[in-house]
């Protein structure tokens, strides 16, 4: 997709990479008149974000849900302020459970509201009831400390600050495992409040607490859904820099950045894979640390500081991601639009020792996979026959090691390894799901190969950068590089997710601008996202109802085409 190029010596910021970050850079940038050209590999913006189809049936990798929309919070603040609000319709999933915990055999649902959470576990573990309420409370506050942390300047700001941010500064430096053993004494209920462990791909054991705080926290008012899947979400984004008069161009993957000056410190534009090279005042790289400085800088134009970080820097687990077609009501096998977080009931840094162990063929079944599915997040995407399910485990990217090299005509071992797990992740879905098996229609696999070849993410990882302690916070790459006029935004900067890699984008055009983050993301009045329930349909406005009926009529057209008139 290209949108209105102009003259490549006029731009004033190229940004390689077009996620969520890019793309929020790219739109803070251009809104304040810069001249930005946004260069992407694949041939659809989007990164973890974009969508893709298989036989007519949409999938969505990197977006599965998203937190913070209501009235006043963080995420409907960072749409409506980038300008993007207008376009975008979000589906709240199952307010009664957005997640549904399947721990061996016990079935526990997480409500979307924090009272009603609190109120429903407390009726499920009615020993812990006290103590669960302190914990969730301290969950929240901690979090919210942490989202005061960029708002805050000037004098009185900064003497505040250690009052202000007195729990978040009290347990920042524990593990998850290490809090909740102090706060929670119910194996179970352990458990459950540690499954979104899933949403940042550290065990308990490994996990920054306030990270996972943050994580709870921006589900606490439930999750919600994008009308049109994560493609939405970069279609709202690319118009939003083509109103500004940005340019994105796809298919346009960057072979390095150009240097020059006193020992190369000073990036001046970039060289394309096909020898083109562009000029410009400044480089962003949404691309993660590992990629941006040592495939597009490359090692010896770096301080021996810098290289000693990024040897010592871990990448996050990577994936095994099955996208399922199914001709069946999913309803009647007991789904719906929440997620489905199924573990074996067991220590968590268990499972995920047992997740990440490099052999991943032994066994009939995974020990934990996630499941979404996006046909009852967003039913204008049903077409009355077909559900789409989205099944992820978690996986050592040294699994693949051996396919590596893999080229884009896979190889026969490739695709026979691939058949192996993807019978293996179904094994582990019917456990969950039952009867699911033989209604599938169509399937395919997405590998750590995968994610490396359509997200270019270091080892294929999923999270960016592990995100332990020594890799987040003050200790994470930074925005502004040792390498004059060039930044980074995105998951290893910042925070991960959609939320927080679109928010890394606008801490970095911030810091180009010298301005604050508040500065770029502004209410207005005039912009206001949509938001209707995925499990009543009772409001839904025209315009969505002719959607789901035209996506439903187009099944009956198609299938009509389809049947052979005898001689």
């Amino acid at each position: 997709m290209n949108i209105k190029k102009k003259p490549l010596q006029e731009i004033d910021t190229i940004i390689i990479g077009s996620g969520a970050g890019g793309l929020s850079a790219a739109i803070c940038l251009s809104k304040a008149g810069q001249r930005v050209l946004v260069l992407e590999q694949h041939d659809v913006p989007g990164g973890w974000c974009h969508s893709f189809y298989l036989n007519g049936h949409r999938f969505s990798p990197g977006v599965h849900y998203i937190g913070l929309l209501g009235e006043g919070e963080s995420t409907r603040e960072l749409y409506e302020g980038l300008g993007i609000a207008n376009d975008l319709v979000f589906f709240r999933m199952n307010p009664e459970g957005y997640e549904h915990c399947f721990i061996g055999e016990e079935r526990i649902d997480l409500p979307g509201n924090f009272e009603d959470l609190n109120a429903s576990l407390g009726q499920r573990f009615p020993k812990e009831k006290k103590r669960l309420n302190h914990y969730l409370k301290l969950v929240r506050n901690v979090s919210r400390q942490i989202q005061l942390i960029p708002k805050m300047s000037g004098f009185w700001d900064n003497i505040t600050i250690p009052f202000r941010t007195k729990h978040m500064g009290k347990y920042a430096l524990f593990s998850l495992k290490r809090v909740i053993n102090w706060h929670i004494k119910d194996p179970l209920l352990q458990k459950v409040l540690n499954i979104q462990w899933g949403d940042h791909g550290l065990a308990p054991a490994k996990a920054s607490f306030p990270l996972h705080c943050a994580v709870m926290d921006h589900y606490f008012s439930g999750g919600y859904y994008p009308m049109g899947g994560g493609a939405a979400i970069v279609k709202s984004m690319t118009k939003a820099v083509q109103r500004n008069g940005g340019t994105i161009r796809t298919g346009t993957a960057v072979k390095s950045i150009l240097l020059e000056g006193d020992k190369r410190k000073k990036a001046i534009g970039v060289e394309l894979e096909n020898g083109e090279k562009i000029y410009a005042s400044r480089i962003i790289s949404n691309a993660d640390p590992g990629v941006t400085y040592l495939n597009l800088v490359k090692e010896q134009n770096l301080s021996a500081k810098l290289l000693k970080k990024l040897n010592k820097t871990k990448y996050s687990c990577s994936s095994l991601m099955l996208f399922l077609t199914v001709d069946i009501d999913v309803r009647k096998l007991g789904m719906d639009s929440g997620n489905i977080w199924m573990m074996d009931n067991k220590d968590m840094d268990k499972i995920y020792e047992e997740m990440t162990d490099v052999d991943i063929t032994s066994g009939e079944v995974f020990p934990g996979i996630f499941v979404s599915c996006t046909t009852l997040k967003d039913p204008t995407s049903y077409d009355g026959k077909h559900h789409s399910l989205e099944v992820i485990t978690y996986i050592n990217p040294d699994s693949f090691a051996q396919f590596n090299k893999e080229n884009e005509q896979r190889s026969k071992e490739y695709m026979e390894f691939k058949e192996i797990l993807t019978n293996k992740m179904i094994n582990t879905l019917e456990l969950a799901v039952p009867g699911i098996r033989e209604n599938i229609v169509h399937k395919e696999l997405g590998t750590p190969i995968t994610n490396k070849y359509y997200i270019n993410s270091t080892n294929g990882s999923v999270y960016g950068t592990e995100k332990t302690f020594r890799q987040i916070g003050p200790f994470a790459f930074r925005a502004k590089s040792e390498i004059e006029n060039l930044y980074m935004c995105g998951a290893s900067i910042q925070s991960h997710g959609v939320a927080g890699a679109s928010y890394s984008g606008v801490q970095t055009a911030a810091a180009i601008l010298n301005c604050k983050q508040q500065d770029l993301i502004k209410p207005d009045e005039l912009q206001n996202i949509r938001i209707f329930e995925a499990e009543d349909d009772t409001d839904y406005p025209t315009d969505i109802q002719q959607k789901i009926k035209l996506r439903k009529a187009r099944l009956i057209t198609n299938e009509k085409k389809s049947v052979k008139i005898p001689d």
